[in-house]
């Protein structure tokens, strides 16, 4: 019989690759229609004109333009135009 329990590992962590979220298109580059510019959880940044938000609150270019980030009243807005 074995002196000491059996037992796993000590530490079983699985190294997950990580979600890819961030800002994809920075200000003053121009975008086409549905192009991604920002992929985040929860609304950190808001879309104004020319911007839409999908259900995972990814935001995406509605027309071609260039991407603009203001601030206004404290919230982060992007829009195109």
């Amino acid at each position: 019989m074995a002196k000491a329990k059996q037992s796993g590992k000590a530490t079983q962590r699985t190294t997950r690759p990580g979600k890819r979220l961030g800002v994809k298109i920075f200000g003053g580059q121009k975008v086409k229609t549905g192009m991604i510019i920002v992929r985040q959880k929860g609304s950190k940044y808001h879309p104004s004109q020319g911007v839409g938000m999908g259900r995972d609150h990814t935001l995406f270019a509605l027309k071609d333009g260039v991407v603009e980030f203001k601030v206004r009243r404290g919230r982060r807005i992007i829009m195109v135009q």
